[in-house]
């Protein structure tokens, strides 16, 4: 396997791990409410929005590298794939 090869493995590998995370976000947010009406009683409500919410929070960070190492090897595939035409040519 080549240089192209490696970099498409490894461009496919990033891509399924900002696609899991994406979905893993989806899915906090559908657990997420817009509005609480909380009374004193109902705090475990409460502090599972706030775990949710903290959650979701926390994964921005990594999932904005996974879109830029993401692109970044993408636009090095379409780099070497040009390159290596550009040889042959």
């Amino acid at each position: 396997m080549g240089t192209l090869g490696t970099l498409l493995v490894a461009w496919g590998a990033v891509t399924v791990v900002l696609i899991c995370a994406l979905i893993y976000r989806s899915t906090l947010e559908t657990r997420e409410e817009d509005q609480l009406f909380l009374d004193s009683a109902q705090q475990i409500t409460a502090s599972e929005q706030r775990v949710i919410v903290s959650r979701i929070e926390w994964l921005s960070r990594p999932i904005m590298a996974l879109w830029v190492l993401s692109g970044g090897l993408l636009a090095a595939v379409a780099g070497m794939w040009l390159y290596q035409g550009y040889q042959s040519f």
